[in-house]
């Protein structure tokens, strides 16, 4: 593992430090290797999310169709009083940050509360965060903002480290990606480092209409396809590859005996893709599929058995009228009374 630190060029509250478990390209090429030698296809949907992809997150969370940001959003401004006034950290956490637009839900409580805390975003993209912090501190003069550029799945026990009071955050419903071992590991190796003080706050997305759900993927405007696209842009600039992103169609669609949204590239015609930088050529039939993501839905028991089988234990659990989402507020089980 490597750690660098820095200070951000502006302003002198930001500070950002890179943690670097492997080789990134290393772990690019073997993923895309392994993915698309598989029977189906399949690629890892953290690459979706440089710099460009980031972007066209953000832009997606704002359109009509994708509900979850909107309602988490209004989740929060409502109960992010409530949240901070149990919680009481000394720090903020956020795992799979982004563009922290959410986040300042949290850091108004904070003022309103009075509350000192030190800021650590958490994302797999350097640049995001750099922008982020120079917007958050403008906003927010008093606080400090400690960015982390990591994998926040590689290694949790390099996560800041503090003996005060810490509250961690995973928003944006990003918990749905893992499949059902995943979130189990995922919530256990979290609770590890745990302290009896410390608080987990976390969204998810909810079993709903069909239609509803569908849509949330399939944005008319068309920026869900260009996201999805956007893993083939990032396998070409890698790994010398010559995907041809028009060449694949955006496809997504709610399983239901799964309870998820599965996020699929469907080949448009037979083809052959040669990925040079680990000597791969990659046939595809016509109509033939890359599974790129998986988007899974949940009932409030499956929520509260999940942190059940990893050690936690749900304290809070804000959701809207129409039970579309929920915010869960949780603690190692073993330090409740």
């Amino acid at each position: 593992m490597e750690v660098s630190e820095k200070l951000a060029p502006s302003p002198s509250q930001f500070s950002l430090r890179t943690i670097t478990y492997k080789d990134a390209y290393a772990d690019l090429a073997n993923d895309v290797f392994k993915g698309l030698s598989a029977n189906p296809k399949t690629l890892a949907p953290k690459y979706f999310y440089d710099a460009h992809g980031s972007r066209l997150f953000d832009k997606i969370c704002d359109t009509k169709e994708y509900y979850p940001t909107r309602i988490e959003d209004a989740l929060l401004a409502s109960s992010a009083v409530k949240i901070m006034e149990s919680a009481r950290p000394a720090h903020i956490i956020e795992l799979g940050s982004g563009v922290s637009k959410k986040t300042r839900h949290l850091l108004d409580a904070c003022e309103h509360l009075n509350l000192s805390i030190d800021y650590h975003p958490v994302d797999i993209c350097g640049e995001i965060i750099e922008q982020a912090g120079l917007h958050l501190s403008q906003s927010y003069e008093w606080l400090n903002i400690k960015g982390v550029v990591a994998d926040y799945c590689d290694d949790m026990t390099t996560l800041p480290d503090h003996d005060e009071p810490r509250l961690f955050v995973f928003l944006g419903g990003t918990f749905g990606n893992f499949h059902e071992l995943e979130a189990i590991q995922f919530l256990e190796q979290l609770k590890s480092i745990m302290r009896p003080d410390d608080r987990f706050l976390l969204g998810f997305d909810r079993i709903k209409d069909h239609d509803v759900l569908n849509l949330a993927y399939n944005d008319r405007a068309g920026l869900t396809a260009s996201f999805n696209r956007n893993v083939l842009a990032v396998i070409n600039r890698e790994l010398s590859a010559n995907f041809d992103l028009e060449a694949f169609e955006h496809d997504a669609w709610f399983n239901e005996k799964e309870s998820r949204i599965e996020m699929h590239l469907r080949s448009t015609k037979a083809q052959k893709v040669r990925i040079e930088s680990i000597n791969l050529d990659v046939e595809f039939d016509a109509d033939e599929t890359i599974l790129t993501e998986i988007s899974r839905k949940f009932t409030p028991d499956h929520i509260k058995t999940l942190l059940q089988k990893s050690g936690m234990k749900v304290t809070d659990h804000f959701q809207p009228a129409n039970n579309y989402f929920s915010l869960v507020m949780a603690q190692p089980e073993s330090v409740l009374l």
